[in-house]
């Protein structure tokens, strides 16, 4: 049966949203924008809840964890038929998230469908801002989770990244089923780094229940961490001011700051 949408000739577009870390109030234009426009909204159930506000009234069609490729299947099947789709993602699409799982489907089976994506604020950003400015050098970005990834891929990943004095920023650390890997980490890392080297930890950036905790590779508490927390670790310059993270760009060693 033809839809509305066949009939009228209309061109349909997935479009792969970030939502961003939580808050409404760090949702881009951009992509406030493109989930206005949009005729049918597919995510996972937690993230639509906290744009449940802006969607009401839509078609939305949510699922649990672990349905991604489902989700993606189904929206490039809506947007072939013509729809405005909004796949959304929370943080940024292009980070541990949904757009390479939509470009990488849509390449198997050759749609033709046209595929936008919308960038969100990442976790890095909003947790960055809540440390200070732990991120004004050269970092790395490494995911805990070894359900897509070799733990062996990983722990080299680590060590190489320890080794070249990034500043680390760890997505995924920790689940019910997966908490030795943040303890291994740690201990990589402690081979590396003084154990003053200081640590920082946010949990739910920017949402009701944010928390964000300031310590140091030598008295880090891995009890306090979720799949919510994003962890940042400090290079070998790093430091602690007024219970902020301080990574220098190296202003002081070219220019009189004082």
């Amino acid at each position: 049966m033809e839809t509305d949408n066949h009939r009228s000739g209309r061109k349909g577009v997935l479009n792969v949203v970030g939502t961003g870390p939580g808050s409404l109030d760090y949702l881009t234009p951009a992509a406030r924008q493109a989930l206005d426009n949009a005729d049918i909204i597919i995510g996972y159930k937690t993230y639509l809840v906290l744009i449940e506000d802006i969607i009401a009234g839509k078609e939305v069609l949510s699922s649990s964890m672990m349905q991604e490729v489902d989700r993606v299947k189904k929206g490039i099947m809506l947007a072939a038929e013509g729809h405005n789709v909004a796949l959304v993602s929370g943080g940024d699409p292009g980070i541990y998230a949904m757009a390479g799982l939509v470009f990488e489907v849509a390449r198997e089976i050759d749609s033709a469908v046209e595929i936008q994506v919308f960038a969100g604020i990442a976790a890095l950003n909003s947790c960055a801002e809540k440390l200070g400015a732990p991120l004004m050098h050269d970092f790395a970005t490494i995911s805990l989770s070894d359900l897509l990834t070799p733990w062996e891929r990983i722990e080299n990943r680590i060590k190489a990244a320890a080794e070249a004095d990034f500043v680390l920023v760890i997505y995924n650390p920790k689940s019910k089923k997966r908490d030795w890997q943040l303890k291994k980490l740690l201990e990589i890392v402690s081979y590396y780094r003084n154990k003053t080297t200081p640590v920082g930890m946010v949990k739910a950036a920017t949402r009701a229940n944010e928390e964000v905790v300031l310590s140091t590779l030598g008295d880090f508490n891995v009890d306090q961490v979720d799949m919510q927390t994003t962890i940042i670790i400090g290079n070998s310059n790093s430091y602690e001011w007024h219970n902020k993270m301080i990574t220098p760009r190296g202003y002081r060693d070219k220019y009189l700051l004082d």
